[in-house]
């Protein structure tokens, strides 16, 4: 076989392991970090604020209203109070809402970030950073807003409920589908991909079967650090696109719509990339194409399978098509707002996903 690609590795640190919560301290020692502010999502308060004991003085403040699809209010909010307390970075406890903000405080100041994941949301792995001004989601790439460092402590991910995890757990697996069929994918990005559907396509069940099963919550980290990971070295196409519309214009829940949303999309898009395609036959478990495969996955792991249960309204479809088409983006089959009008239905009714173009 004959080769020609590029790739890029992201400059940052990573120590995985149970118990590493307890070397954040080393971590700041390791990328200069003297005073930071400590940000994470209401419902991760008790974990922050046990962080801030563990640093002591070297923590100024903790701020704990990170939310989805971060606001441009809040990242004002939190950017400021960061300069106020006179911290020279931010260490995100969390999913992708505070990670999400601490990029949104780097990309305006250049503050570092130490991330602390605690979902498997993956935005800790990549340059990407998101914020939603009034109902529309903006995104970009600037590697201001990459972790410096990120602590990988399956332990945190324990007493996440099940339904989270899963979807989690799915939204992972979203970034390595849409790298395997990435204009810009390479033999090692297919790699990190490919094994990280794997790791996550068999933890998630054991989770499911056993929330407390520690072997299954550190193979679903592993897993979701490998898709981030893809999602960070490649470009997105219409999925991602597609789920930050929805997000933005209609504030559905993140990782809910991508779980919803993949299959429809993947069934779209599979007639023109057969290499995706036979990296997911390998990776996931069942018969059938990768599409129907995944969504039997979702299913058997009880996920949300409709945009309706997530609350959206049959009228919203042509608006969230609008928002989805109004720019052009790389995808590896044409998109027409007919076809994403299509899918957006299916996902919306909750059928189970067919190639619309077909």
């Amino acid at each position: 076989m004959t080769y020609e690609f590029s790739y890029n590795a992201n400059p940052m640190r990573v120590r995985f392991g149970s118990g590493a919560l307890s070397a954040v301290a080393d971590e700041l020692d390791h990328v200069g970090l003297r005073r930071v502010l400590v940000l994470c999502s209401p419902s991760q308060k008790d974990t922050a604020e046990s962080l801030a004991s563990i640093l002591g003085d070297r923590c100024v403040g903790v701020r704990a209203d990170a939310v989805m699809h971060v606001p441009a209010e809040v990242a004002a909010r939190s950017s400021a109070e960061a300069l106020s307390l006179g911290a020279d970075g931010c260490v995100t406890v969390g999913g992708g809402s505070s990670i999400g903000l601490g990029k949104a405080i780097a990309l305006e100041h250049g503050l570092p970030i130490v991330a602390v994941p605690t979902t498997y949301a993956g935005s800790e792995m990549t340059p990407v950073w998101g914020m939603t001004t009034n109902g529309r989601k903006d995104t970009g790439r600037d590697n201001r807003v990459l972790p410096c460092s990120v602590i990988y402590d399956p332990d945190l991910t324990t007493s996440l409920p099940v339904g989270i995890s899963v979807t989690s757990g799915i939204n992972a697996v979203a970034h390595a589908v849409e790298a395997l069929y990435a204009p810009d994918i390479s033999p090692i990005v297919a790699l990190m991909a490919e094994d990280g559907v794997r790791a996550l396509a068999s933890a998630l069940p054991a989770i499911v079967a056993n929330p407390s099963d520690a072997q299954a919550r550190s193979e679903a980290l592993y897993g979701a650090w490998l898709c981030g990971a893809t999602l960070g070295a490649t470009t997105m196409s219409l999925h991602h696109k597609l789920c930050h519309a929805l997000g933005g214009s209609l504030n559905l829940p993140h990782a809910p719509t991508h779980t919803v949303v993949l299959p429809h999309v993947l069934a779209f898009n599979q007639s023109a990339a057969p290499g995706a395609v036979s990296a997911l036959s390998r990776a996931l478990p069942g018969s059938g194409d990768p599409a129907r495969r995944l969504w039997d996955l979702c299913r058997a792991l009880d996920a949300p399978r409709s945009l309706a249960e997530l609350g959206m309204k049959e009228g919203d479809i042509d608006r969230a098509a609008e928002e989805a088409t109004s720019r052009s983006y790389g995808n590896p089959r044409l998109v027409t707002r007919e076809a994403v009008t299509a899918i957006l239905h299916g996902a919306w009714a909750g059928d189970r996903p067919t190639d619309i173009g077909q």
